[in-house]
């Protein structure tokens, strides 16, 4: 190819890059007028079920080179800077910055909103419930280490309900100030974080003292600050702390992936949602009798509804009984949804929808 031929495809890019840049007024125009319209409704900014529409619709009948992962980034940024032309929304998530909580809320929610780390999943839930954050993110449960239990035990209290899901694929790396992994005397993490890089750091670190701290942006800190300190955690953590990355890939599961919630104030009726592409989180108790479950739950197989997790949990007043944390496809605005959730109440002893949500993208979010 020959420099003139090169020229010639690069004025073709200017030139596109200017159609490109008219086109995104033009949106960020009619954007202004969709938000004035919410405002003088009472309506919320951010509306997972139309953002989702909107993904499928830019990949609906697609032919071009261009992957539709790559188009659905490209659009995150472009629906965050609208929303945020729109009105200021804010997200609390588990911190500090550069966590995995923090990565989670720039994957969903994209760069142009702002993200409030907190010291814990229960300060998430408060400053979403007392209206100090518009958003929360908190993450449900791992691949490999299974339910967080902070999140479940605030689940079953709350006031708020689940607005959508997410799941980032979680890479893990060992930082350090040493330039040696022989001069490391303690690794700090999370201790999810430590369960899910433990083979590696027996094999590699023998013999080196593993802490727990609240975070993995929070053990980049310290590892910063400690000389023979290391910290298990992400590549953005450890360009957030100035740390060097002796290790990636540490993470004993090459489908190391956490989900997330969304959680929000409860919704109004949503005629916009998918209800093919939609689920619904329930908390519901049974009596403590023999087949109880089986007998809560028959509806749903009867109905043909996919269950996809179900997860029984402590009641810390009753020893030795039971709540169930269900998932399953469909959406509470669904007919057929409708009546399995009516038969459950009528065999439950007790039941709460925790919300319905658009899919999350299951192959994760790459971090």
């Amino acid at each position: 190819m020959n420099a003139e031929t090169m020229n010639t495809l690069r004025e073709k890019i200017l030139a596109t890059d200017k159609s490109i840049a008219g086109l995104l007024d033009e949106r960020a125009t009619v954007s202004l007028q969709i938000g004035a319209i919410k405002k003088e409704a009472g309506q919320e900014i951010y509306d997972p079920c139309q953002e989702e529409n909107i993904y499928r619709n830019i990949n609906e009948d697609r032919t071009g080179v261009l992957p539709g992962h790559f188009l659905r980034n490209i659009y995150r940024e472009i629906i965050s800077a609208s929303r945020a032309l729109q009105a200021p929304v804010s997200v609390a998530c588990l911190g500090p910055e550069a966590s995995f909580s923090h990565q989670a809320a720039l994957a969903h929610f994209g760069s142009s909103i702002p993200a409030c780390p907190k010291g814990t999943i229960a300060d998430v839930f408060n400053a979403v419930e007392k209206r100090e954050n518009d958003w929360g993110i908190v993450p449900i449960e791992n691949s490999a280490e299974g339910s967080v239990k902070a999140t479940l035990d605030r689940l079953i209290a709350t006031p708020l309900v689940i607005r959508a899901e997410l799941f980032l694929r979680i890479r893990l790396s060992l930082l350090s100030n040493c330039s040696d992994m022989a001069d490391i005397k303690r690794v700090y993490s999370h201790p999810q974080a430590l369960a899910q890089s433990q083979q590696w750091l027996r094999r590699q670190l023998p013999g080196v003292l593993l802490i727990e701290v609240e975070s993995t942006a929070g053990a980049a800190r310290r590892a910063h600050d400690e000389p023979g300190g290391a910290a298990v955690g992400s590549s953005l953590a450890a360009d957030c702390y100035g740390l060097a990355i002796l290790a990636g890939g540490i993470e004993d599961s090459p489908l190391n992936t956490t989900r997330f919630f969304v959680i929000g104030q409860r919704p109004e009726r949503h005629e916009e949602a998918n209800i093919e592409k939609s689920k619904t989180s329930v908390l519901f108790g049974t009596a403590h009798a023999p087949g109880a479950l089986q007998h809560a739950l028959a509806p749903f197989a009867e109905a043909g509804i996919s269950l996809t997790r179900i997860e029984s949990w402590p009641m810390k007043e009753r020893l030795w009984e039971y709540l169930f944390f269900a998932d399953f496809v469909g959406h509470v605005e669904d007919q057929k949804t409708g009546r399995c959730l009516r038969e459950l109440k009528e065999r439950a002893a007790f039941l709460k929808i925790l919300g319905s949500y658009p899919m999350g993208v299951e192959g994760g979010m790459p971090q």
